[in-house]
C-alpha cells in the first residue's frame, strides 16, 4: 500500500477542518472590524411620518418636506466661535487635496508631502478657480488646477506663478485658517471677530502615543442648531424618559415608548441614569457631564455598569470618558459642525486600549449610536424655544444656555429666515 496515499475520509476532514477555520475567520472578521455607521440626513428622525404618508412618497421627500415646514424657532447665532471638525485624519492621505463646506466657507483641506495638514480659502484669488478640485500638492503648497499658482498651507502666500516673470505680488495670498490635528480630526479654529485662538482642544496622550486603537465610528447629518445637540448634556430629565429603555428597541421612539420590539428580551432590559452637569471653574470653555450609567434586568439585577464623563470643549467638541469596571477606560469623540444654519454634521470616533478591542468597542459605538439617534428623531422635529418653561430640577438647562453664550460675539452671523435677519434672534 502506498504510504502516500490520501483517503477519502482524509481529504473529508482536511475539507471540514478548512471550513471551520474560515468560518473562524469571517467570525473573528466580522467581530473584530470597527463599526462604521453613516446615516444621512433623511435617515434617522422620520419614520412616523413614513407611517402617515398616503402618497407613496420616498423618505428622502418627507424629509423635505419636513425640514420646510418646521419652524425654526427664536435660535441664537447659527455658527459661534470655537474649534471645529473639517475631516477626519485619514481621510487626507500625505500630498491629497479635499474640498470641505461648513460654517458658511468654503476651504480646501491638504497635507502637505511631510504630512502636515493645513486649511485655507478654497477659492484662488486670482480668477476664482476651486483649490479643492483637480488641484494638486507640491511640497508644502497646494497647486491651482486652473494656471498653476501655488499657495503655501503655512501662511497662504503664492509661492510660484509658472508665467510670471517678475516679482510675485505680496497681495496674491490666501486666507490660512488657524488649524490643528488631534485624536484623530483635522479641526479649524472659527471667530467671527477674527480673533487668534484663545485656547487649544487638549490631545489625549495615549492616543498620541499610538498606544490605543480606533475601535470605530458613526456619522449623522442632523436638522437642528448647534446649540440644542450639547444642551442634551444638562438636560438632565430627558435621560430617564428616551434612554431609559432598552437600546434592543432600536431609534423608532414609536416601539421604544410603547413597550414593543422583535425580540422578547427588550422590555426586561432599561437603562439607569444619573448626572450631574457643571462648568469647569479653571477653564470657562470647558463643561462637564459626569454620568452613571447601569444597565438593569427586571429594573434590579445590574449586569453593566459604567462611570462616564463627557467634557464639553468649546461649542463643537466633547469628550466622552467611558469608565468599566473590569475593562478600564475608553474615549468616544463627538464633533458638531455646522455644515449649514440648521444642518450639523455629528461625528463619533472611538479610541480604547487593546484589552477592550473588538467585540466590546463595537458594542460601545453601536449602542451609542442608538441611543443618539433618538435624539435626532427629537432635534429633526423640534423648535428652537428662546424663552423655555421650566421646573427647579430643569435648572442645568438654564446654567448651560448662560454659558454657552461666550461663544457668540458681535458678529456672529445671524439665520437669515427669507431676508429678514432680525428674526427673534438680535438679543443673544
Amino acid at each position: 500500500m502506498d504510504v502516500f496515499s490520501i483517503s477519502q475520509s482524509d481529504i473529508a476532514g482536511v475539507i471540514i477542518c478548512s471550513i471551520v477555520i474560515l468560518l473562524i475567520l469571517i467570525a473573528c472578521y466580522i467581530l473584530y472590524k470597527p463599526l462604521n455607521r453613516i446615516r444621512d440626513l433623511c435617515d434617522v428622525g422620520y419614520e412616523e411620518h413614513l407611517r402617515l404618508d398616503k402618497y407613496g412618497q420616498t423618505r428622502r421627500q418627507l424629509a423635505n418636506e419636513v425640514r420646510r415646514r418646521k419652524k425654526v424657532g427664536g435660535i441664537p447665532p447659527v455658527f459661534p466661535n470655537g474649534w471645529f471638525a473639517l475631516c477626519e485624519s485619514d481621510d487626507v492621505r500625505d500630498g491629497e487635496v479635499r474640498a470641505v463646506d461648513a460654517l458658511g466657507e468654503h476651504f480646501v483641506v491638504f497635507r502637505t508631502e511631510k504630512g502636515v495638514a493645513s486649511v485655507l480659502d478654497a477659492y484662488c484669488p486670482h480668477l476664482g478657480a476651486h483649490l479643492g478640485i483637480g488641484s494638486r500638492v507640491i511640497g508644502d503648497c497646494v497647486e491651482c488646477p486652473f494656471h498653476g499658482w501655488r499657495f503655501r498651507g503655512e501662511d497662504g502666500q503664492c509661492t510660484s506663478i509658472p508665467y510670471a516673470a517678475g516679482k510675485i505680488p505680496q497681495s496674491a495670498r490666501v486666507k490660512a485658517w488657524p488649524s490643528d490635528e488631534v485624536n484623530g480630526f483635522i479641526l479649524v479654529w472659527y471667530h467671527a471677530e477674527q480673533e487668534e485662538p484663545s485656547w487649544k482642544p487638549p490631545q489625549i496622550p495615549e492616543i498620541a502615543a499610538k498606544k490605543w486603537f480606533y475601535g470605530g465610528r458613526s456619522e449623522y447629518r442632523v436638522n437642528a442648531h448647534i446649540q440644542e445637540i450639547p444642551e442634551n448634556g444638562s438636560d438632565v430629565a430627558h435621560l430617564e424618559c428616551l434612554h431609559g429603555p432598552s437600546i434592543l428597541y432600536g431609534s423608532d421612539l414609536k416601539a421604544t415608548l410603547n413597550g414593543k420590539s422583535v425580540n422578547g428580551f427588550a422590555p426586561f432590559m432599561q437603562h439607569h441614569w444619573s448626572v450631574n452637569w457643571e462648568t469647569d471653574p479653571e477653564e470657562k470653555h470647558v463643561a462637564v457631564s459626569r454620568l452613571h450609567h447601569e444597565i438593569r434586568i427586571f429594573g434590579r439585577l445590574s449586569c453593566i455598569s459604567v462611570d462616564v464623563e463627557a467634557k464639553q470643549i468649546g461649542p463643537g467638541l466633547v469628550y466622552l470618558t467611558f469608565n468599566f469596571p473590569l475593562f478600564g477606560r475608553c474615549i468616544l469623540f463627538e464633533t458638531v459642525t455646522p455644515v449649514e444654519p440648521m444642518v450639523q454634521r455629528v461625528l463619533h470616533r472611538l479610541y480604547a486600549p487593546l484589552p477592550m478591542m473588538g467585540p466590546l468597542a463595537k458594542f460601545i459605538v453601536w449602542g451609542e449610536a442608538v441611543q443618539f439617534e433618538r435624539d435626532v428623531v427629537i432635534w429633526n422635529n423640534k423648535t428652537f424655544i428662546k424663552s423655555p418653561i421650566l421646573v427647579a430640577e430643569d435648572r442645568a438647562i438654564n446654567l448651560y444656555r448662560r454659558w454657552f453664550k461666550q461663544f457668540y460675539s458681535e458678529n456672529s452671523p445671524l439665520f437669515d429666515f427669507q431676508g429678514n435677519k432680525d428674526n427673534e434672534i438680535t438679543n443673544w
